[in-house]
């Protein structure tokens, strides 16, 4: 398939398949009507023959070249099917469009230093688990790995202390790159301000840039409360100290803080799910 559809992306040959879909040809003749000279033509020809494409028939003194619409209609079938599982997918897609409409409107918008500054975004969540379940993977770094980076990155490492004052660290890779080939894709570092267990957490947090210097200070601040259904968590972003190049990194707040609550919220509710099913085994 991959030889069949590197045969097709040059144009000379596409061509050639064009006037074989017509009807079938001699060499002389496609290299008259392809504007090639034979010896191109003939080359051309022998590649899409030994991918499948086309068989030739000798006649006389002539070869002649037909197309096989089989092996043709195999290739249109895995690019339809590709077409297909990107239609299913298209949410990715929206996302990624939806960023980078944001990165653009940013962009213009940062034209000085503190461009950003004392913005805030507040997020909120109700969390199907207890506030010490929710506390648990909001402050340990075992737990914070599981859900505390977008979509199309995971954690590769992360420090985060339990008292003011301790260091807070996080690295992103890709979320598919397992082996480490594109290293750390980003990092940011900050600190603990203030902690009232299963209550109350504020820290500082800056993204660096790729020259290490901070692109902004997010000041955040979590606020846990019991709910009827579990724990309502609040989250609140404050920027500061904003630099020009912090642009790409503020435009992804909203939308990557969504998708880090979404999974949040399926990684608690999972381990309460599990919790409460070990207790019930180990109730007489």
């Amino acid at each position: 398939m991959h030889e069949q559809l590197a045969a097709l992306g040059d144009a000379a040959r596409w061509r050639i398949v064009e006037l074989l879909a017509e009807r079938p040809r001699s060499v002389g003749v496609v290299a008259e009507l392809s504007g090639l000279r034979q010896p191109q033509a003939t080359k051309h020809l022998q590649t899409l023959e030994r991918t499948g494409l086309v068989v030739a028939r000798r006649s006389g003194q002539r070869r002649i070249y037909a197309l096989q619409p089989a092996a043709l209609a195999a290739v249109i079938a895995e690019l339809r099917r590709l077409a297909d599982l990107a239609e299913e997918n298209q949410g990715g897609r929206d996302t990624f469009d939806q960023y980078f409409a944001t990165v653009e409107a940013e962009t213009l918008a940062a034209d000085r230093d503190q461009w950003a500054d004392e913005r805030e975004y507040v997020f909120s969540c109700t969390l199907a688990a207890s506030r010490d379940t929710v506390w648990a993977h909001l402050t340990e770094p075992v737990l914070l790995a599981e859900w505390w980076a977008p979509d199309d990155l995971r954690i590769a490492h992360i420090e985060f202390g339990a008292r003011p004052g301790d260091r807070l660290v996080q690295e992103y890779a890709d979320a598919d790159d397992r082996s480490g080939a594109d290293g750390v894709v980003g990092r940011a570092e900050g600190m603990i301000d203030a902690v009232k267990a299963a209550e109350h957490l504020a820290f500082r947090l800056s993204p660096l840039l790729p020259d290490g210097a901070p692109a902004f200070t997010g000041h955040y601040t979590y606020a846990l409360a019991d709910a009827e259904e579990g724990t309502d968590l609040e989250v609140r972003l404050r920027i500061s100290d904003s630099t020009v190049p912090s642009a790409e990194f503020i435009a992804g707040i909203r939308l990557g803080w969504s998708q880090c609550l979404d999974k949040l919220a399926a990684v608690v509710a999972e381990s309460a799910t599990t919790t409460n099913t070990d207790t019930s085994e180990e109730t007489p």
